[in-house]
């Protein structure tokens, strides 16, 4: 939401170009977790679909780097937000190394 919130502010000639890519790369991430969560039952699935979101968390932080050098955020924010996506990207990461862990379990 955050990115959705400071992309408001972004010149109309982005609008098609910038901003859609980066609210839609940013959604991604977590449309894509929910379906791991949903798919957990089926590890290559899962997995899968952890991949898919963390490409999408890296292609965001590429969208606020071009953001950022064309003028539209502020450097503070920027690095905010670049931090922020480095923890999701951990936080994947992690789930992705040891996805037993997060599976379901048959009783």
């Amino acid at each position: 939401m955050r990115v959705f919130e400071l992309t408001k502010s972004f010149p109309p000639s982005e609008r098609f170009s910038l901003v859609d890519q980066i609210r839609r790369s940013s959604r991604a991430i977590c449309a894509n977790l929910a379906e791991a969560w949903r798919k957990r039952r089926h590890e290559a699935h899962f997995v899968s679909k952890l991949t898919d979101a963390e490409s999408e968390a890296e292609e965001t932080r590429v969208w606020i780097e071009f953001a950022n050098r064309c003028g539209y955020l502020e450097p503070a924010v920027a690095s905010d937000l670049d931090k922020r996506y480095d923890q999701i990207l951990a936080q994947l990461v992690k789930m992705h190394s040891a996805p037993a862990d997060w599976a379901v379990r048959s009783p």
